[in-house]
């Protein structure tokens, strides 16, 4: 059914016109970047107290998960909370399905959706342009909201930017956590300075000249046609001097690219580093269990105490189930090393790739020779173990008593529902 005036109660995505001015009126008062600015009652009358101020495309769906995201064990069961206000998460300002269209057809979808009357959401900005970099104002005049009184911005105390920004999410009333917007920015910041300090290093007065012609001198047909191998999967190595030309200027974009954090240079180094070991790290924190729907509210509203409890699990994984750091052995053997990445999921939660190295092990090249011996007990006990871990069973009587009962449904037209417990 369509949202609701109670639905959008519950949603706090209304503008309410009272708070709005007591808060740039605390602003005016308080905050030195606010002390001219004129109040429009004109323009605050124009916001509707009993709907969004933006367009509502409602799109009727059976379930709330993203179906490429679903184990292959989920029930379907919708995941949310119960009763009172509902977490709201914006994400992205289009859907995932606008991601592969092409710059004209946004256009067309664009000017579709402005002439049927549509809405749009228009952000303004200053003609001047603020710098990332030695700049403490810039984020009390972002987030006025986080730095009430235009003090204590990123570069205003000794700390380093990273530790600041640390300090700053570990505040204790937790408002830069739950802030949507200010630990993406505070990361994109931190992306776009590592990005230009590789560049920096990179092309510096006695290189400047030598980058310069290799990027205009690249042989555009063969960085293509290597590309194309490359998303073939194909082990692509340089021959001629136009393909070395092309890998040098690849070692260029890596090395800039590689001092990004999430980058795909840094997950490429990551895989060249897969036979280091993780270094341990000191910090404690003991998280109280909370209940479901406790949990979804949480995770919605504050994704920083969600990556605090998912690193607190992990540790514990590695140390009590994995046996690593403690006096008893793993489940898997004695672990002697380990390296792990984390990714995000589609549903926005965190989860774990993790590689393993069990002390008096076989050898990458050993277990493959065993796995692909056919008289090996080692692949007869290894299919034996995955046959016994990944079982199915139907809840609703044997193999043979199931089979019995769609063989006659099916003569009737009619398949019976079967409940399958895995």
């Amino acid at each position: 059914m369509i949202p609701t005036d109670e639905d959008y109660q519950r949603a706090p995505v209304l503008v309410r016109r009272r708070a709005v001015r007591d808060a740039l009126e605390w602003l005016i008062l308080n905050h030195f970047d606010y002390s001219d600015v004129a109040i429009s009652d004109e323009n605050l009358s124009k916001y509707p107290e009993d709907s969004p101020p933006v367009s509502v495309v409602y799109k009727q769906s059976d379930t709330n998960k993203i179906a490429e995201a679903m184990s292959v064990h989920d029930n379907g069961d919708e995941e949310g909370i119960d009763s009172g206000e509902v977490p709201f998460i914006v994400h992205g300002l289009m859907g995932d399905q606008l991601g592969t269209k092409s710059v004209e057809s946004l256009k067309g979808i664009a000017l579709k959706h402005w002439n049927s009357g549509g809405k749009a959401l228009r952000v303004g900005h200053s003609g001047k342009m603020e710098s990332i970099y030695n700049n403490p104002d810039l984020y009390p005049q972002m987030f006025p909201w986080l730095f009430p009184y235009g003090l204590g911005g990123i570069g205003s105390t000794s700390l380093s930017d990273s530790a600041h920004k640390k300090q700053l999410l570990m505040y204790h009333d937790k408002r830069f956590q739950k802030d949507l917007a200010f630990p993406f920015a505070a990361f994109s910041h931190q992306q776009v300075k590592a990005s230009a300090t590789g560049g920096y290093l990179l092309a510096d007065k006695a290189n400047f000249q030598e980058i310069t012609d290799r990027l205009l001198d690249v042989d555009q047909n063969v960085l293509a046609d290597i590309a194309k191998r490359m998303e073939r999967g194909d082990v692509v190595k340089p021959e001629t001097e136009e393909e070395k030309c092309c890998f040098q200027v690849i070692r260029d974009l890596d090395h800039v690219g590689g001092k990004v954090n999430g980058s795909v240079t840094s997950k490429k180094f990551m895989r060249n580093e897969i036979w280091s070991l993780v270094a341990n790290q000191d910090e404690k924190f003991k998280p109280i269990l909370r209940t479901d729907d406790q949990r979804f509210r949480l995770i919605a509203q504050n994704p920083v105490a969600a990556a605090r409890f998912f690193d607190f699990m992990v540790k514990l994984f590695i140390k009590h189930v994995l046996g690593f750091g403690s006096d008893h052995p793993g489940l898997y053997g004695e672990t002697s090393a380990y390296y792990g990445t984390v990714e995000q999921q589609g549903r926005l939660t965190l989860h774990l790739h993790l590689l393993l190295w069990i002390r008096n092990g076989l050898t990458p090249d050993e277990a493959r020779k065993a796995i692909m011996d056919p008289t090996s007990p080692f692949q007869r006990e290894l299919v034996q173990y995955l046959e016994a871990v990944h079982q199915g069973e139907f809840t609703t009587g044997t193999l043979d008593e199931v089979r019995e009962a769609v063989s006659a449904a099916s003569q009737k037209n009619a398949l019976p529902v079967i409940a399958v417990k895995n």
